[in-house]
């Protein structure tokens, strides 16, 4: 039986084998789209792959117009699934990797170890966040050198800018528009409790990806290749955008 990320592959293989995507109706809507995957489909082999890292606010949008994105280009879509492959290659369940997932490791867990060297395994959860974070960019490197592809989150951007062609995007918007979303998904009940949940999911995010990221900085522009408020753009837009961005830094010598 295969797991969900087994399954994911053979999809996309499946879907890769078909024709470039069908624009009758849409190719106004997405002019860049099809130069782009054209360019990605004629990459030589010996070549770089690419890969497309969406950074995101909590409710922003990121999730949604990185698959559609990736349904778009033909090329795989990586978020959760990560997850569910790197839990698989060190046997350990995926719930322990979601108890982590782009959350900060404890500090006392991390001064615990620094100093007495208790063992991974002290606690239930088995595994510290260093080596769940490891494992999980081991495994984004290893899917990068095989396929381009987009992901979301999880610090691919600083993962994989020395050895991969990247283009690093942030999407952000107004804290009652992100409100708005999260409501709209069934994941709060009122604007209040949305707008808790957002800043509460964001810290976190924020927290996790300064912890693993050096000098750069979570939601600081001038770390990304582009920034974008989805509020002010459509997802048509945003998406037209990047592939524009994506098609000039690509193609640069």
């Amino acid at each position: 039986m295969l797991t969900d990320f087994q399954q994911t592959k053979v999809n996309n293989k499946e879907r890769k084998t078909k024709n470039i995507i069908n624009f009758v109706g849409a190719e106004s809507d997405y002019p860049l789209i099809k130069q782009l995957q054209e360019m990605i489909s004629d990459k030589p082999n010996n070549a770089e792959n690419y890969a497309i890292i969406i950074g995101r606010q909590f409710g922003s949008g990121g999730r949604r117009i990185g698959k559609k994105l990736a349904s778009l280009l033909n090329i795989s879509y990586y978020d959760s699934e990560l997850l569910a492959e790197a839990a698989k290659k060190i046997g350990v369940s995926e719930e322990v990797f979601k108890e982590h997932d782009e959350k900060k490791p404890s500090l006392l867990r991390a001064l615990l170890q620094g100093a007495y060297g208790i063992p991974d395994n002290f606690h239930s959860i088995g595994l510290t966040g260093e080596h769940i974070y490891q494992e999980q960019s081991r495994v984004i490197r290893e899917i990068c050198s095989k396929e381009p592809c987009v992901i979301v989150g999880r610090t691919a951007d600083v993962i994989l800018r020395d050895n991969f062609q990247t283009l690093s995007v942030f999407l952000h918007s107004p804290l009652r528009h992100r409100a708005g979303n999260i409501i709209s998904r069934g994941e709060a009940a009122n604007i209040e409790e949305a707008m808790e949940i957002a800043k509460s999911r964001d810290k976190k995010r924020e927290s996790y990806y300064n912890y693993y990221a050096g000098e750069k900085i979570w939601g600081l522009a001038s770390n990304y290749d582009i920034s974008m408020d989805t509020s002010i753009l459509s997802e048509d837009k945003i998406i037209n955008i990047i592939a524009e961005m994506a098609k000039n830094k690509f193609t640069q010598k």
